[in-house]
C-alpha cells in the first residue's frame, strides 16, 4: 500500500494475536517495526522472526528493520521509555498501533477496584499515554503521524461480565475521535478498528470447542469468526496513504455482527 515503505511503526502488545499479525503485515509493507511486549520475550521474538521472513525472505539483504522493546503500557515511565527507545533506534516514529489489551470475566457487582483499574489502566489509560507520547514526537518533528487504536465491537455492544473491558473500549471510541479532531490540522490522523469475534490465542476457549464456536458464529451474519490477518489488513490500509483523508473513524471488522443478527429474519414489531 502507498506510503508505508520505510515508515517506523510501534505496535504495543505485538507478541501474539492481532498485534502479531499487524507487525507481520506492516513489515511486509516495508515498515520498520518495533514490537512491544510486557513479559514474554519469546512471543515477541517469534513475531519478529515471522515478520522478517515474510518481509524479506533473504534476511541477509533485508531493508526492513525490527526492534523488540519491553514495557508495560499501564506504567507511564515504561511508555515514555518505549517511545524514546523507538525514536532513538529508528530515528523517528511515524505510526503508533495501540493494540495492547486485557480483559477479566466477573459479574459486575463483584469486580474489585484493583481488577477494574488494571483493565482500564492497560486498555484505555495506557492507550492514551502511548498516544500522548507519540503526538509529542509528531509535533516536535512536524511530521504527519498516524495513530490506530485497536478497539472492539464492544465499544458499542454491551458485554455483561466484562464491564471494565466494555468501558475501556467505549472510552477508546471517544479517545479516537477527540484526538483526531484536536490534531487534524497538524496532519496527525487517528483512527480505530473494531474487531468482532476473532480467532486469536485469547479466544482459544471457544475457538477449540466446536459447540462454543458454533454458538459464537451463530450471531455473525457471515457465519464465521474473523482472522488476525483480516484485522491487520485493515490496519495497513488505515496507516497508508490510501486512507489519507480518513480520520476520527472506527472501522468495524465483524462479519456483520453489529448489524443485529437476530433481525436476519423479518418479524413483526
Amino acid at each position: 500500500m502507498k506510503g508505508l515503505k520505510n515508515k517506523n511503526a510501534l505496535i504495543t502488545g505485538g507478541s501474539s494475536g492481532i498485534g502479531q499479525a499487524i507487525a507481520i503485515r506492516l513489515a511486509q509493507e516495508g515498515c520498520n517495526i518495533a514490537i512491544n511486549y510486557r513479559s514474554s520475550p519469546e512471543g515477541a521474538e517469534d513475531t519478529e522472526e515471522m515478520a522478517m521472513q515474510k518481509a524479506c525472505g533473504d534476511l541477509e539483504n533485508c531493508g526492513v528493520k525490527s526492534l523488540l522493546v519491553q514495557g508495560d503500557v499501564s506504567q507511564e515511565e515504561d511508555i515514555i521509555r518505549v517511545v524514546n527507545t523507538v525514536v532513538e533506534k529508528f530515528g523517528s516514529l511515524d505510526i503508533l498501533i495501540n493494540n495492547a489489551g486485557i480483559q477479566t470475566e466477573c459479574p459486575s457487582h463483584e469486580v474489585t477496584t484493583a481488577d477494574f483499574d488494571r483493565v482500564i489502566g492497560v486498555n484505555l489509560r495506557g492507550a492514551y499515554l502511548c498516544a500522548r507520547e507519540s503526538i509529542k514526537h509528531f509535533l516536535s518533528q512536524n511530521i504527519p503521524g498516524i495513530i490506530i487504536n485497536i478497539s472492539s465491537v464492544h465499544e458499542i455492544i454491551p458485554r455483561p461480565m466484562y464491564v471494565s473491558y466494555s468501558i475501556s473500549k467505549g472510552g477508546m471510541e471517544n479517545l479516537t475521535k477527540t484526538l483526531a479532531l484536536e490534531y487534524a490540522n497538524r496532519g496527525i490522523r487517528v483512527n480505530a478498528i473494531a474487531p468482532g469475534a476473532t480467532i486469536t490465542p485469547i479466544n482459544q476457549d471457544w475457538v477449540d470447542d466446536p459447540q462454543k464456536k458454533a454458538v459464537v458464529e451463530s450471531h455473525i451474519p457471515m457465519g464465521r469468526a474473523g482472522t488476525s490477518e483480516e484485522m491487520a489488513a485493515a490496519v495497513a490500509f488505515l496507516a497508508s496513504d490510501e486512507a489519507a483523508y480518513i480520520t476520527g473513524q472506527t472501522l468495524f471488522i465483524d462479519g456483520g455482527l453489529t448489524l443485529y443478527a437476530d433481525f436476519r429474519e423479518a418479524w413483526s414489531a
